[in-house]
């Protein structure tokens, strides 16, 4: 398998500007190699002051850390890949990615930098009726942009984030580069063992993003507070079998069965906390009794979301 990702990573979405520089450092700090990024965060230039004082104070060498970004959907274009990503590496203050992503299998026409950054989901957010405008652009197109990258020395892996096995298995069929990574929300309502299973087939290394499930989305009204999986009798009895907390077993679950996890936290102590999950080994028992949890319950569902939010009817599982 080509390069992949360390266990647990920092999810860097939904992070205060002014928080993110000192939580990466933080989080460097306890131990963090992983940190998850992406330019529609509207944070990266904090994470890249985080990454860069560690790096100033010693807690790491950049050769050590592994910094993943995403392409957002309005760069999806050839013309506009390479830019996309060199802004990314600029904000980071990173001379290379370890992994960069296309963010989603959705194409929205260009807005540029010094329009709009991060260039959102509207097209124009000003207009009477803002909603995302669509742009016409094969997957196909953005790969071959994305391989330039690697043979640029930007980026040294690639991959995809929100692809469902059919949109994979037609890249692969022309991919020069194989994706390295897919990277998808994963949690214990929502299992998805064929993703998994057709990825641990072809080699291609599966990132959790939303690993606790709802918590992330009760904010932002996409889940309510009865969706929480750590109130799960069957969670809180392994977790007190093992003396862990919930959130600790609900992420080693995620690692057992061969993922990686990039929980989100505004909290440092938070931080070790869900670090420390990697070294839980639970039993196959235990696994097959949190999976059973599944609903195939989405919460981040741009079948939902993008006509709610933004005005624009736009599904991409079914």
């Amino acid at each position: 398998m080509k390069n992949s990702p360390p266990a647990v990573g920092l999810g860097l979405w939904k992070i205060e500007n002014q928080a993110a520089a000192g939580m990466v450092r933080s989080a460097i700090q306890a131990g963090y190699r992983h940190l998850d990024s992406a330019s529609d965060y509207g944070n990266e230039a904090y994470t890249g002051q985080g990454i860069a004082v560690a790096i100033q104070d010693r807690l790491v060498r950049r050769d050590e850390l592994w910094v993943t970004s995403k392409l957002w959907n309005t760069n999806h274009r050839r013309e506009y890949v390479r830019a996309a990503c060199e802004r990314s590496l600029k904000d980071l203050q990173c001379d290379y990615l370890d992994l960069y992503l296309i963010h989603f299998p959705i194409c929205l026409k260009y807005v540029a930098p010094e329009t709009r950054y991060p260039a959102g989901w509207f097209f124009d957010p000003d207009a009477a009726t803002p909603r995302m405008e669509v742009d016409a652009v094969p997957i196909h197109e953005s790969w071959r942009a994305m391989e330039e990258l690697v043979q640029a020395g930007l980026v040294k892996n690639i991959g995809i984030s929100n692809f469902g096995v059919s949109l994979i298995r037609d890249l692969l069929s022309y991919a020069t580069i194989r994706p390295a990574v897919l990277q998808v929300e994963s949690h214990p309502y929502l299992v998805q063992p064929k993703l998994l299973r057709y990825c641990q087939q072809e080699q291609i290394a599966y990132t959790a993003f939303s690993p606790l499930g709802a918590p992330s989305y009760v904010p932002l009204g996409m889940a309510k507070e009865s969706d929480s999986v750590l109130e799960e009798t069957v969670v809180k009895q392994i977790a007190s079998r093992l003396g862990k907390s919930p959130a600790q077993v609900v992420l080693a679950w995620g690692i057992n069965r061969g993922t990686s996890v990039i929980p989100k936290t505004g909290r440092v102590e938070r931080l070790v906390e869900n670090l420390a999950a990697k070294e839980i080994k639970l039993t196959a028992a235990d696994i097959d009794a949190i999976s059973n949890l599944d609903r195939n319950q989405r919460f981040n569902d741009p079948g939902v979301f993008c006509e709610s939010g933004f005005g624009s009817f736009y599904p991409i599982y079914e």
